[in-house]
């Protein structure tokens, strides 16, 4: 069974979309959001396992829910279903962070030939990344599960703490900017952004801190840098 999550102002064609899916399609469970605003308001209890998305819509527009939702999960397949179709339309909404286009009108064949595609990708992906894992010092590290664990004591992660996390493990040993950080995480390097960054490698310090050789240091001027002695 699919969860998918549907994004759509026009109630008729979401009662066709959803009744088209789940009836005549099959395997589908599907919610219906009216706005992006209240899309975004219902990822958390729906947990839906992909979302279809219109882009033109009142209160909240697609694309800058989807931008929305990019900064906490950056895996969930997102596809924008619209008749923006443009080069410009297409560029805006892939740089949004959508994985996938589909025109309106669709039939619900369609759709699903969508979305069978990117739930394959996120299952092929899901299998690789499940094979991998980090080991800094004492700590394994299993960023696609949010977990840090030390000997049988295991820490649940936050996204954007495993994200930060993997993103020094990654450049271990090397000084990262500030604000190259900032930019990649919150797309800006304003006070807010950075008094936020300073309370995520608080809390990482104080993860690590069961192994004295692991340490995440400021480099004045510089960065910060993640040492494994």
């Amino acid at each position: 069974m699919i969860k998918l999550l549907l994004i759509e102002d026009d109630t008729n064609l979401s009662y066709i979309i959803k009744s088209s899916l789940e009836e005549i399609v099959g395997d589908y469970e599907v919610s219906v959001a009216t706005n992006g605003e209240e899309g975004f308001s219902m990822l958390e209890t729906v947990q839906p396992d992909i979302i279809v998305s219109d882009i033109e819509m009142p209160v909240l527009n697609g694309w800058d829910m989807v931008k929305k939702i990019r900064q906490t999960d950056t895996e969930i397949p997102i596809i924008f279903a619209t008749a923006k179709i443009s080069s410009k339309d297409v560029m805006a909404g892939y740089g949004a962070g959508g994985n996938n286009y589909i025109k309106k009108p669709f039939s619900p064949e369609e759709l699903d030939a969508h979305i069978q595609s990117l739930m394959h990708l996120k299952s092929d992906k899901k299998l690789r990344l499940e094979r991998s894992s980090y080991q800094i010092g004492k700590y394994i590290f299993t960023p696609q599960k949010n977990l840090l664990a030390y000997d049988s004591a295991i820490q649940k992660l936050t996204v954007r703490e495993s994200q930060i996390l993997e993103l020094f493990i990654k450049d271990k040993g090397e000084v990262l900017n500030r604000k190259d950080i900032l930019m990649h995480f919150w797309k800006t390097d304003n006070i807010a952004s950075s008094r936020s960054l300073d309370v995520f490698i608080t809390k990482l310090r104080a993860y690590l801190s069961k192994d004295s050789a692991v340490s995440i240091n400021n480099i004045r001027g510089a960065g910060l840098i993640l040492n494994v002695n």
